[in-house]
């Protein structure tokens, strides 16, 4: 039985295999991480004073996983946007757009192969960064497992900032433009989703937050820390942050979902919900027969502008004679 790949992947993932541009990433990947590494290294030695002091240092490297982790993390935010904002704005720049939809792909399939790619070579530099992130699983004991949910995590977020950007790259012709939509994008995510609980918190005076933290759901950032919460401690940042809230302090549903790992699956969810909803809006705007009927309504208004200038002139002619 033959397997059919995606041609959308298969012609990206060549293109990437046959430049620099990924060896010399890998590397850069590789010198961040390793910086990061002796950081928290000797951040580790300074608190156990000495190598060799009565306190066993081997059991401190287990905090080396949440630093490479959160450093991981972070440049898989900032590089995803960059890969996929350009996916189909590069496109009508190097004028083959048309070309592309006169394929027997769907507009879906081909936003979905573009994210697809993207995450696949978000992969190639958490695979790369293996070898560091060891450390912590056979000299520190953490479970193995835990590298298995990382790195369902970060496939999670490649999923969900490729969607943004692919869909900023959908109503943008520019590059440069859908890059910076997507940042923007990523700031009313990561920061402004905070706002609805710091207004509640400011009502209240501090008292309540009600349901205002269920924004928070569709945050990555928080996500990520209740992730490392659970794996390191095997407790929710909402219990270590208040004890869990009581219902006097937070709405039905928010006390509910700050029990055990509910906050932490629901919002894995709605995170992919979203990324879903992001990559149907790209399809829709890749969709030809969207873009056609948007080109004639173009035509006709620019038609009519031309007709209506004409018949001025011909009336000003007109009333000269």
């Amino acid at each position: 039985m033959k397997i059919r790949i995606n041609p959308i992947i298969k012609k990206d993932l060549q293109v990437t295999a046959r430049s620099m541009r990924l060896s010399w990433g890998l590397f850069a990947y590789e010198v961040v991480l390793t910086l990061a590494f002796l950081l928290a290294l000797a951040i580790i030695q300074a608190d156990n004073n000495s190598y060799y002091s009565s306190n066993n240092i081997y059991s401190y490297l287990i905090y080396l996983f949440p630093v490479q982790a959160v450093v991981q993390a972070f440049i898989v935010v900032l590089i995803v946007p960059i890969i996929t904002a350009p996916a189909i704005s590069g496109e009508k720049e190097r004028q083959t757009f048309d070309i592309m939809l006169t394929t027997c792909m769907s507009p879906f399939s081909i936003v979905v192969g573009k994210v697809i790619s993207a995450v696949i070579r978000i992969l190639f530099f958490v695979v790369a960064g293996m070898p560091i992130m060891a450390l912590a699983f056979v000299i520190g004991g953490l479970e193995w497992s835990s590298l298995l949910y990382f790195i369902l995590a970060i496939i999670l977020l490649s999923v969900f900032s490729g969607s943004i950007g692919i869909c900023c790259s959908s109503f943008c012709h520019r590059s440069i433009v859908a890059v910076v939509l997507s940042f923007a994008i990523y700031f009313v995510i990561y920061v402004l989703t905070f706002v609805p609980l710091i207004l509640s918190f400011l009502w209240t005076k501090g008292e309540r937050a009600g349901e205002s933290m269920l924004f928070l759901l569709i945050n990555p950032g928080v996500f990520f820390e209740e992730f490392f919460m659970q794996i390191m401690t095997g407790e929710s940042i909402f219990g270590v942050a208040g004890s869990n809230f009581n219902r006097n302090e937070v709405g039905f549903f928010t006390y509910h979902l700050s029990q055990g790992k509910t906050w932490m699956f629901l919002s894995a969810a709605c995170i992919l919900v979203l990324a879903i909803l992001f990559m149907i809006v790209a399809a829709w705007r890749v969709n030809p027969m969207h873009s056609s009927s948007k080109n004639i309504s173009r035509r006709k208004s620019t038609q009519n502008k031309k007709t209506s200038k004409k018949d001025q002139s011909f009336v000003k002619e007109d009333s000269s004679f």
